[in-house]
């Protein structure tokens, strides 16, 4: 009998949440208990969403797969884009794989496979720019029909991207897909946790709900193979991608940057094009990168950034690439404890910006509106759902 293989990732489960008594969530306590439980892994670096998610279907780490980062270097936009799309990894992945083989694949806000081959996709995106909205971005990088299916049955449970709602809906599909399609692969990424951590704080309460919420979606998907009748031949990984810590202290290394004349303030806080030297954030530790036509000297720049308080270590390019990050840097900066190494110049947007892009979503809202009229019931109300 041929074996299946599930995988959960519940975004940012560390060891300390499987470290102490787990009653308050049975369905992972016995995973723990029957299953083979690894205490704990040495993550890659840096350990964010999109690197991990991509060094878990790939086996290997950032330098070679490509996705060095969340997001990529475009110092000059407010929000760069994210590494959504298949193309960007470098490597093949297990669901490439498994299509060849000729298995079956569904995937469920897995990061980085917009737009790949696997067969029931709903990708991890949003719309990032103020010309578009949720409705065209998930269609295109999605599996569209498929989409709409789930859509149409499950949309309901969706606001928008928001928490826990969002994994409401996805649990609901994959729970579907397994019952009905019975994928061979099956990749499913949680966020509910991730997003109460940022936005409340580890261990705060919010996120300690959401703990209890993702073992109960992980206890209705492993219960749609008992109905499915496919769970003694599946295996199931559950695992997280990272950990997280509470911060209490932010440091902007491009203003000091640009107080120094190597780059000049854009929008926003950004950093216009034509810098000499850049830091990309990690969400905690940040990439140092030097146009390679700057006459400003890695130990320049190196004096400069130790002189910080709060920075603990500052990693050579050949180190930085020792520990699997990104081969193109010209260091890594590691802050001291609870400190986050931020790439914006200033704290706030402007308030011009914002109301900007308010306007825009009004009129983006407003040509979407007037399409969905001239579409049948069925259709608008698939569409009104992914908004």
């Amino acid at each position: 009998m041929q074996k299946k293989l599930v995988v959960i990732s519940i975004d940012a489960m560390g060891s300390a949440d499987l470290a102490g008594d787990l009653s308050a969530t049975p369905t992972l306590k016995e995973f723990k208990e029957k299953g083979t439980h690894v205490k704990e892994i040495e993550p890659i670096y840096p350990s964010l969403t999109y690197p991990s998610h991509t060094s878990i279907v790939t086996g290997v780490y950032p330098k070679t797969h490509g996705i060095v980062n969340n997001t990529k270097l475009q110092s000059h936009v407010a929000s760069p884009d994210w590494f959504w799309y298949r193309k960007d990894v470098q490597v093949p992945t297990l669901y490439d794989v498994a299509h060849e083989q000729g298995l079956k694949t569904a995937a469920f806000l897995w990061p980085v496979t917009a737009k790949s081959k696997i067969d029931f996709n709903i990708a991890e995106i949003f719309p990032n720019r103020i010309w578009t909205n949720q409705v065209l971005v998930s269609l295109q990088a999605s599996s569209p029909l498929f989409l709409f299916e789930m859509n149409r049955k499950f949309g309901k449970l969706r606001q928008g991207i928001q928490q826990p709602y969002l994994d409401d809906f996805v649990t609901a599909c994959a729970v579907d897909t397994l019952k009905r399609k019975q994928p061979d692969l099956t990749l499913i990424h949680l966020v509910d946790m991730d997003s109460q951590r940022h936005a409340h704080g580890v261990n705060s309460s919010e996120a300690n709900q959401a703990f209890l919420r993702q073992d109960q979606r992980v206890k209705k998907i492993i219960d749609a193979t008992k109905a499915a009748g496919t769970y003694e031949q599946t295996v199931f990984a559950i695992l997280g991608d990272h950990y997280q810590i509470d911060v209490s202290k932010m440091i902007r290394l491009n203003h000091e940057f640009a107080n120094r004349g190597w780059q000049e303030m854009g929008a926003a806080g950004t950093t216009k094009r034509g810098w000499e030297v850049f830091a990309k954030s990690c969400d905690g530790s940040t990439y140092i990168y030097c146009d390679k036509d700057s006459s400003i000297s890695p130990e320049e720049i190196r004096a400069v950034i130790i002189s910080i308080e709060g920075i603990e270590a500052v990693y050579s390019t050949a180190e930085v690439v020792a520990q699997g990050g990104a081969n193109n840097c010209t260091f890594m900066v590691r802050p001291r404890g609870a400190i986050i190494l931020t790439m914006n110049l200033m704290a706030r947007r402007s308030k011009r910006l914002k109301m900007t892009r308010l306007a825009c979503r009004i009129v983006i809202r407003l040509f979407t509106a007037f399409h969905l009229g001239k579409r049948t019931t069925k259709q608008r109300s698939c569409l009104k759902g992914l908004a």
